[in-house]
């Protein structure tokens, strides 16, 4: 086995996806008998739409999901005008996704998992892991069955809670956003529509959201509660929310589908990387829900690691590129923490800052740039979209290989020029849609290409 992924939320799926696609044999362990029931992840973000549309999968959750209705506020059974959830991104040429993309967490994993499937992927459910040992050669992983599986690489997405995180001794650091209690939960209610994000509060920030899901008949309940309240996570509990704190009486409340209660907390691993285990998603940091940057952030990290495994187990690169993961991951998650934090304390309105398509790499060691004076884009940016010879250049990118913009090499898929919106010079764009390399000529690309397992074009 080439990698155990534990965990088969949608970090382990995404990572499984994109590892498939590379001819990579990996196996997804979850410690439960299914998928995830709850909403509780919703936005999409349109850089992750991008990452969609790579792996495949964005027509489905488009066809899935909605767009986020405009918030409606209500005051003493009175409702009080509507505003936009966001501010509004201008799309362009290079940005086609600007709108976050409204689809419940477990509709997400469902299409991911049937993308998975489609691919010769496998998802081993109630399998949990209990520990691990590693070696110079792999890993060992115990179950709780009594049985082990061994593979070159483990990676641990296994939730905020990782046994993975635990058994390798990797603190978190993080701290408490907000001392009140919360509850989110998927319910059925009559008597509000559908068109608006219901939201009812009361004095000292205490209050009630009621969001109507895209693509369900279901409704996310999300409630900020007193300080040292515990959430009663029933359906009566969430019948008297309701009567309490909205206009609504308990019986508007027809059904539950899934509850959970939570304290907003942020948390950061110390490391991303032990040896030949690797932490993703929640298990390396964990966000306030604010904002939506969590999920996002996670299939990000399986993102950049699903083509540095891929490159140094069928690319050959050497080894040192998985360093990078660490390097490029951590530092990311660590400000999309901040952020995260910023949006939950209303020091930051959602918008440009949280659609993370200015996210990039430029302090990797992975991002050279060649060229003196870069006017437009740099390396460590994200490649925009496009259009070169009559090609559109997501279309061109997608899959697991690099692509050349403004030249040719061998074994490089490679276009004649990049859009005017780049700038001038010669651009070498990663698998997950990075510029790893920029120049004025084709000086040193040849070994860098190799370096990074660049030289496998389809």
């Amino acid at each position: 086995m080439d990698v155990l992924i534990v965990g088969a939320g949608p970090t382990g799926l995404t990572l499984g996806i994109d590892l498939a696609r590379r001819g990579v044999d990996a196996l997804i362990l979850e410690r439960a008998d299914g998928l995830f029931p709850g909403s509780r992840g919703k936005a999409v973000q349109p850089r992750t739409q991008e990452l969609f549309d790579d792996l495949g999968v964005l027509a489905e959750a488009r066809a899935a999901g909605g767009p986020y209705p405009p918030r409606l506020i209500w005051q003493d059974g009175e409702p009080l005008g509507a505003e936009p959830m966001f501010d509004p991104v201008p799309a362009d040429e290079g940005t086609p996704y600007t709108e976050p993309l409204m689809i419940p967490q477990w509709r997400t994993q469902e299409i991911l998992h049937a993308r998975l499937t489609a691919l010769g992927g496998k998802v081993a459910f109630g399998h949990e892991v209990t520990g691990l040992r590693q070696d110079a050669d792999g890993v060992t992983v115990r179950l709780a069955d009594g049985t082990a599986l061994r593979a070159a690489y483990v990676v641990a997405a296994d939730g905020g809670r990782s046994a993975i995180r635990r058994a390798l001794g990797v603190g978190m650091t993080g701290e408490t956003v907000d001392p009140a209690s919360f509850l989110v939960a998927d319910v059925q209610v009559k008597g509000l529509d559908r068109d608006h994000w219901h939201m009812f509060r009361m004095a000292g920030d205490i209050g009630l959201a009621l969001c109507p899901l895209a693509g369900t008949d279901d409704f996310q309940l999300q409630a900020r509660l007193p300080e040292g309240t515990e959430p009663e996570p029933t359906l009566d509990g969430v019948r008297s929310l309701v009567a309490a704190y909205t206009h609504l009486d308990a019986d508007s409340v027809t059904g539950l589908r899934w509850i959970s209660g939570f304290r907003s907390r942020t948390g950061l691993a110390d490391r991303f990387r032990v040896g030949r285990v690797f932490l993703a998603g929640d298990a390396a940091h964990v966000h306030s829900p604010a904002g939506g940057q969590g999920l996002n952030t996670s299939v990000q990290d399986a993102y950049n690691l699903g083509w540095k495994l891929g490159a140094v187990l069928r690319g050959g690169a050497p080894g040192e590129l998985l360093d990078t993961y660490e390097e490029e991951r951590r530092a990311t998650a660590a400000g999309v923490l901040g952020l995260s934090t910023a949006v939950h304390r209303g020091q930051v309105r959602r918008g440009a800052a949280t659609v993370q398509l200015g996210l990039g790499y430029r302090e990797s060691s992975l991002s050279v740039e060649g060229r003196a004076d870069p006017a437009g884009l740099r390396a460590g940016d994200r490649a925009p979209d496009g259009r070169v010879a009559g090609a559109r250049l997501f279309d061109v990118f997608r899959g697991p290989h690099w692509t050349l913009l403004g030249a040719s090499l061998p074994g490089v898929r490679s276009l004649p020029s990049a859009p005017r919106s780049y700038g001038p010079g010669i651009f070498l764009v990663r698998p997950d849609g990075y510029v790893g390399w920029a120049g004025e000529t084709t000086g040193g690309l040849t070994e860098y290409a190799s370096r990074v397992g660049g030289l496998t074009a389809p």
